[in-house]
């Protein structure tokens, strides 16, 4: 039976829709759960901007959601706000961007631009994202819960998150947390090893390594990248499950609560930091290399010409590969590490700033005299450009152990992640999805609102994490839920209120896109097959979705992706599907 026999036996709404194995469904439902799991993690960040701006003041909204027991009178409790931080990082790290980039269009994406009929394993797919879901429903729940969800932060470092009696939050809430995180971890190396697997295994005839799209090679090494170091965290979450549930003290030391004595000894929580940044740092590599990929594939489809180094680009996702496993330590500058590991740490995380340097340079160099097509997916990448040089120019200053223990800790560093790794790689996944929703249902976006998106977005987006460098070096720490108790701060106040107002903006902005993107899926305008007039292959499959993407024969590759204004060609774009002409020489910058 021929697969393409095979794509037209009757499916069923639950193996079509809910069990399916088919990686374009597959890549839907992790958006479309990823995109769910935004709007909490965009919610939560609000009711703490709206508490930091407006200490004890009382909120509706508060008593609404958070309930008699965490916002007695609408006033929010301390406890509960190192809470809603905590969990708002999980999810925007992990759920939303981690998910969101990866899950979904590694998935869409790897069979489609390498021309094979699925991934490697559409049986371990299907559970890679279930897996997901049941982690994502569990770190839902946690919230729920009498005694408050997990509260040690993001980075749960012990003995806050070791010791049930510390904070409410350390209880049951923080159980749950590292339930969903061992699940989460274990569907995210599931989906890592298909993706490897599938690449290395099932590109069409002539698609060589070189001829791979730069998304592909994203992925690619994003995947590799989860397999070396996720596993590190899944051992950090277990140990921590064993200080908590079975007296062991891998890292509790001597501790007193309360003026009691516990019996830990011998244990050491800088342990636990090593564990963590050991995946936490190449965590955000995990998160930035997809929307570096995407992109790479836009910024050269939309300036209509070939990618500019081709090959650096490749040897840039390397190097930041490698480098960024080894650098872990820079997050620890202050918990008393020796000088010497320290400078070896900082030289480790300035180098990273090469190659990152390098795709700037060569997305300002394909963008530069490109007839430029600004459609919202191109104005995305453009500012996610932007974001990344802003972001990444802070790094600087925190990866050097000098300067960075002037503004450890405070809003200097919130600052710059967010910028450098949050809204770059939230850009990234909005580019993606403009740019390939044609592909994954059909149908296309209403441009205008992409526009309003884009620029409303930009803006906030600048306006809340400018600012926080300023009162960063002011000094202002992170994580207090309120700075009225520190006469020295309070001249930021109103800082603070800005920054918040430009968040509340932002948030609600982000209704035109949820607009946007469920209304086309339905109504929107029917997509044409190439309606960007690029050159990969997912381009080259019927609009209608088949099980097997192509009818008939798979297409064989005969030149790179990114043939875009040759001369000697007709049209501005030649797919690969073209075979060269005689005497055409093959490019590859």
């Amino acid at each position: 039976m021929s697969a393409h026999e095979h794509g037209h036996h009757k499916e069923t709404f639950i193996t079509k829709y809910i069990f399916s194995l088919d990686h374009k469904m597959i890549a839907k439902q992790y958006l479309i759960t990823g995109l769910l799991m935004g709007i909490i993690g965009v919610l939560l960040s609000i009711f703490f901007r709206m508490q930091i701006a407006w200490p004890e003041e009382s909120f509706g909204i508060f008593k609404f959601f958070l309930g008699e027991n965490f916002a007695p009178g609408g006033v929010m409790k301390n406890d509960i706000y190192l809470a809603l931080v905590t969990i708002h990082g999980t999810i925007m790290v992990f759920f939303v961007l981690t998910a969101g980039l990866s899950g979904t269009f590694s998935n869409l994406l790897i069979p489609l631009q390498i021309g094979a009929r699925d991934m490697a394993s559409g049986f371990m797919n299907m559970l890679s994202y279930w897996m997901f879901f049941v982690s994502s429903v569990i770190m839902v729940a946690s919230l729920f819960i009498e005694s408050g969800p997990a509260s040690a932060g993001w980075t749960i470092y012990p003995p806050l998150s070791a010791l049930p009696q510390a904070i409410g939050g350390s209880g049951l809430g923080m159980t749950l947390w590292l339930v969903s995180m061992a699940i989460f971890i274990a569907s995210s190396l599931m989906g890592s090893l298909n993706y490897v697997v599938t690449v290395i295994n099932m590109r069409t005839k002539g698609m060589t390594m070189t001829r791979l799209p730069l998304t592909v090679w994203a992925f690619f090494v994003t995947a590799i990248i989860g397999i070396v170091s996720f596993p590190v965290l899944f051992s950090a979450a277990l140990l921590l499950i064993f200080d908590r549930s079975f007296g062991t003290s891998f890292f509790l030391s001597d501790i007193f609560i309360q003026g009691e004595v516990l019996h830990y000894q011998g244990g050491s929580p800088v342990l636990f930091e090593h564990l963590f940044w050991f995946l936490g740092h190449p965590e955000v590599y995990i998160v930035l290399l997809p929307a570096l990929g995407i992109t790479s594939e836009i910024i050269a489809t939309n300036s209509r010409k070939p990618i500019f180094g081709y090959r650096a680009m490749i040897a840039s996702i390397l190097a930041i590969a490698f480098l960024s496993t080894i650098v872990w330590g820079h997050h620890m500058f202050v918990s008393g590490m020796n000088p010497f590991l320290g400078s070896v740490f900082t030289f480790t995380t300035l180098l990273i700033a090469i190659p990152s340097a390098v795709k700037a340079f060569n997305y300002i160099t394909t963008l530069w005299k490109g007839n430029l097509q600004l459609n919202p997916a191109m104005l995305f990448s453009i500012g996610l450009v932007s974001t990344f040089i802003t972001g990444g120019l802070t790094g600087i200053i925190l990866g050097d152990s000098t300067l960075d223990i002037n503004v450890h800790d405070t809003y200097f560093v919130v600052a710059h992640f967010h910028l450098v790794m949050g809204i770059s790689a939230l850009y990234g996944f909005f580019a993606g999805v403009y740019h390939w929703f044609p592909k994954m249902f059909g149908k296309m976006m209403n441009k205008n609102l992409g526009y309003v998106h884009f620029w409303v977005t930009a803006v906030c987006a600048y306006g809340v994490f400018f600012p926080m460098h300023f009162i960063g070096m002011a000094g202002l720490p992170r994580r207090y839920y309120t700075n009225s108790a520190f006469p020295l701060f309070d001249e930021l106040a109103d800082v603070n209120v800005l920054i918040t107002m430009f968040a509340i903006v932002g948030a609600a902005f982000q209704i035109v896109f949820f607009w946007n993107f469920f209304y086309s899926m339905f109504y929107g305008k029917k997509a044409p097959k190439n309606p960007w007039r690029s050159n990969t292959l997912e381009w080259t499959t019927p609009v209608e979705h088949i099980h097997g993407n192509w009818p008939g024969e798979i297409p064989e590759v005969h030149r790179w992706a990114y043939d875009y204004s040759k001369p000697g060609h007709d049209d501005d774009f030649v797919p690969q599907v073209v075979p060269m002409k005689e005497g055409e020489e093959e490019l590859h910058h």
